[in-house]
């Protein structure tokens, strides 16, 4: 990757030496200062996958001058660090990523090349009925009679999570997808071997559940995105977008007691 502003630095953490791109660094060339955190998200972002074709120079600076009064003009590639999907729009991906192998092993190639780029997790949560209440084994029936009841599809799950590299699914009864995100699958700090170096980078997100973007809650980025949109990064595409609009708000007063940060969202 291109790397027009040498933003291009090392961080030895723990015995690993990690190569990132620093905003310090290209923050001597523009004022970062005011900048907003998630703008510096995107930032980071193109900066690390400066090609000179999909991410040029310019769009780093327009990112890098961004005005809060400017109407936005200039479209951006923005690329992921992983994917989130629930069952209900994530069973089509893998079942798209399967005719993918179908074809390519049609063609004489070799089928277990088509994987996800980019780590991709399934929670299975949409396909939760209640059945039976109002008794202490409730919660352990529900889950057995959700099993027998979509037993074709989870058995093609996780068919999938054995075939597919980069490819995990979060079995039923563990939570909802968006907490599920939240508590266990964020990494905040993403890393991943380039050429051969590790390289350290912010964690962010596509996902395919409206509540995915409680994720900011961490500092983790992340979008609610369609079916198509969430496949395409899994395939490694990026997403265009306008540089988006910032607004800020701020919250006053204090929670009561027994309220969680779900019920103010």
């Amino acid at each position: 990757m291109a790397d027009s502003f040498a933003t291009r630095a090392r961080l030895d953490v723990n015995g690993k030496s990690y190569v990132y791109s620093s905003l310090p660094k290209l923050g001597e060339r523009f004022d970062l200062a005011k900048l907003p955190y998630s703008m510096k998200i995107l930032l980071e972002n193109l900066l690390r996958h400066e090609d000179g074709v999909t991410v040029t120079p310019a769009h780093i600076e327009a990112v890098a001058t961004w005005d809060a009064k400017d109407e936005p003009d200039t479209e951006i590639a923005f690329m992921p660090a992983r994917v989130v999907l629930q069952d209900f729009t994530g069973v089509p991906c893998v079942v798209d990523l399967a005719a993918m192998r179908d074809a390519v092993a049609k063609l004489g190639g070799k089928a277990s090349q088509i994987n996800p780029l980019i780590p991709s997790e399934l929670v299975i949560d949409h396909s939760v009925q209640v059945d039976v209440f109002g008794r202490a084994d409730a919660l352990d029936l529900n889950g057995k009679i959700e099993f027998e009841r979509n037993m074709e599809r989870y058995s093609f799950l996780r068919w999938g999570q054995k075939a597919f590299g980069n490819f995990k699914v979060v079995p039923p009864n563990t939570g909802i997808v968006h907490q599920v995100n939240l508590e266990n699958l964020a990494r905040v700090v993403m890393e991943r071997e380039v050429d051969g170096e590790l390289q350290a980078f912010p964690d962010t997100v596509f996902g395919t559940d409206s509540h995915t973007t409680m994720i900011n809650g961490l500092g983790v980025l992340g979008w609610g995105v369609g079916g198509i949109e969430a496949e395409a990064a899994m395939l490694g595409q990026a997403s265009s977008m306008l540089i988006p609009q910032v607004v800020g708000f701020k919250l006053i007063g204090r929670m009561p007691e027994g309220a969680t940060a779900t019920d103010l969202v």
